[in-house]
């Protein structure tokens, strides 16, 4: 039985990754692809608990306790549910991975992106996504968005548009490090050709 793949979704609060999750399981699924769509941090009893800590604006969580929070979370979701669906053929479309993490605490927390990789690799045992879609999108638009919602932003999603700006900036680091693997969409499209970009950009693996 031939390894399933694991697809990543990435981007700023804001940029539309869950919109895009939903179409891109449900377009997946029509070509006749087992798919199973799950979202860190979270997909698994243990991760939905942190996340549920890592989102609560009422605790203060040092940068550090952070990244190690969500790493914790990575790892419980991969060796739960993550690494056992691909063991058995079936694609993994995963809204967020490592990447968040090296973007957000990386970049925006400023503990440096090879120092998180590091706990990462460890959290995950090293396993890579195959493709990730990064959703790009100013920043001020995603918090435009983010009200939009008409939600209480939660711990992360208060903090100051500087701190998205080196999360954006990070990002970008990445994407241009790794071309191979990341994709870059422009997430200011319309959602029908957000998804039209990401089936061209997975094509070489359907």
């Amino acid at each position: 039985m031939a390894r399933g793949r694991l697809i990543t979704i990435e981007g700023i609060d804001g940029a539309g990754k869950t919109t895009l999750a939903a179409a891109l399981h449900a377009a997946l699924r029509e070509r006749g692809l087992d798919v199973e769509q799950l979202r860190e941090p979270g997909g698994v009893a243990l991760a939905e608990r942190i996340r549920a800590l890592v989102k609560d604006p009422s605790l203060e969580i040092s940068d550090r306790a952070e990244a190690l929070l969500y790493a914790a979370s990575r790892a419980q979701l991969v060796a739960e549910l993550v690494s056992p669906t691909l063991a058995a053929g079936r694609w993994v479309l995963l809204d967020r991975y490592v990447d968040s993490s090296l973007a957000y605490q990386g970049a925006g927390r400023e503990l440096g992106i090879e120092a998180v990789l590091a706990i990462n690799e460890f959290a995950t045992a090293g396993l890579r996504a195959e493709r990730t879609l990064l959703l790009a999108i100013d920043p001020a638009a995603g918090r435009a968005r983010r009200g939009g919602r008409g939600e209480h932003p939660d711990r992360l999603e208060r903090e100051a548009d500087a701190f998205f700006a080196a999360i954006a900036a990070g990002y970008a680091q990445l994407a241009a490090a790794d071309p191979a693997r990341i994709r870059t969409l422009d997430a200011t499209l319309a959602p029908a050709a957000v998804l039209s970009a990401a089936l061209t950009e997975l094509e070489d693996l359907l």
